[in-house]
């Protein structure tokens, strides 16, 4: 699997949170909804993966289950939000 697309989509930052991005895997699959934030020490990004609440518990919508995927896909969009945003 590769990622063929990322799309990022910068809001005003509240808590941390700077943008919503998209992925395109192998240009066939797109998850959008991933939470950009600015790490809490100042040297980069993190993702998060979307959740929904019901009732006490969150649960989550999708998220990688491949751990090198799932830092493909980090690795992506982090260098898109520095390349967007700067750090």
């Amino acid at each position: 699997m590769s990622i063929t697309k990322v799309q990022l989509l910068p809001i005003k930052p509240q808590k941390g949170l700077m943008a919503f991005a998209c992925v395109e895997i192998d240009n066939q699959f797109y998850i959008s909804s991933i939470g950009v934030h600015k790490r809490r020490d100042g040297t980069g990004y993190r993702i998060t993966y979307p959740t929904r609440k019901v009732g006490e518990q969150n649960l989550t919508i999708f998220h990688p289950t491949e751990p090198s995927l799932s830092k493909e896909i980090e690795q992506a969009i982090c260098s898109k939000a520095e390349e967007v945003m700067g750090l």
